[in-house]
């Protein structure tokens, strides 16, 4: 079944939570409207994300944060449409940056699945390890659309996540991000840039669908990236975002061509074929 999706990239109100899921569920809305059957939100959107201390305050269990949404949202619906968005989460005293895959319907909400970042960038103008924990499951789920997987910023950057996002049946890769711009000495963003290699090189390899949600706007000085984008099986982009603008950025999915892809070009089945072997190599390997 072919659906469309829709990436918003936004800036949110930094530590307001409140008044980020006013605006949260305005775009929802608004792309619902517009056809979309999954919005897709960068990471941190509730909160903003340079709030190292801050984290505490402005975290969420994951179903506070569906409360909330179905809150402000149930009443506008005029059918269904799944949710996918970062938060500062909060799980019994735990923190951890996390996404939330919620489908929204007049019946209710129902929480499909939370996915915990894997990988906490520590580095440069990076320090999430010291405010947050990081996650140590995949995020692969069960959906009306089948399976999607979930992975957040940096986690892309390593080609091991989206591999066994693939392996375990994924059929579209949605990545939340909060990317500050670097490298502007060229044509383009450097990391922009760099993710848009990224996700065709995914794209390619293991015949899925990826979709990024970036955000957008000015943090402490440090500005976000924006250039959201959807890339096909064929590492085609079909459909990308300005940088730095807020922007609402939708494409149709059609997981039929997850299946031609992969008849064309069968890495993902040869993979599949030797993981044993692979899986031997890994526990053999000593790092």
């Amino acid at each position: 079944m072919a659906f469309k999706v829709a990436c918003a990239q936004f800036a949110p109100f930094k530590a307001e939570v409140d008044r980020n899921l006013d605006r949260i569920s305005e775009i929802v809305l608004q792309a619902h409207a517009e056809g979309a059957d999954l919005v897709l939100l960068p990471e941190a959107s509730t909160s903003g994300y340079f709030l190292e201390g801050g984290v505490l305050e402005s975290s969420l269990t994951a179903t506070q944060l569906m409360a909330a949404l179905w809150k402000r949202m149930g009443k506008g619906l005029t059918g269904t449409v799944d949710v996918v968005l970062g938060f500062y989460e909060n799980n019994e005293g735990t923190l951890y940056n996390s996404a939330a895959y919620i489908e929204l319907s007049q019946n209710g909400p129902r929480l499909v699945g939370v996915y915990r970042k894997f990988f906490l960038p520590t580095y440069g103008v990076f320090d999430e390890e010291r405010f947050v924990n990081r996650g140590r499951e995949l995020g692969v789920f069960e959906t009306r659309f089948g399976k999607i997987a979930v992975l957040i910023c940096e986690d892309v950057w390593h080609g091991l996540l989206p591999t066994l996002c693939a392996v375990n049946g994924a059929q579209l890769i949605l990545v939340p991000a909060a990317s500050p711009g670097r490298g502007f000495s060229g044509q383009d963003v450097e990391n922009h840039d760099r993710y848009r290699r990224l996700f065709r090189g995914i794209c390619e390899e293991h015949g899925l669908f990826c979709a990024s949600a970036q955000l957008c706007g000015f943090e402490g000085g440090k500005g976000f990236i924006g250039g959201s984008m959807i890339v096909d099986p064929f590492g085609k982009v079909l459909a990308e975002g300005p940088v730095s603008e807020e922007h609402l950025l939708l494409a149709d999915i059609d997981p039929y061509l997850v299946a031609v892809s992969r008849a064309q070009s069968p890495l993902l089945s040869d993979l599949q074929s030797v993981w044993e072997d692979v899986r031997r190599l890994v526990a053999k390997s000593d790092f």
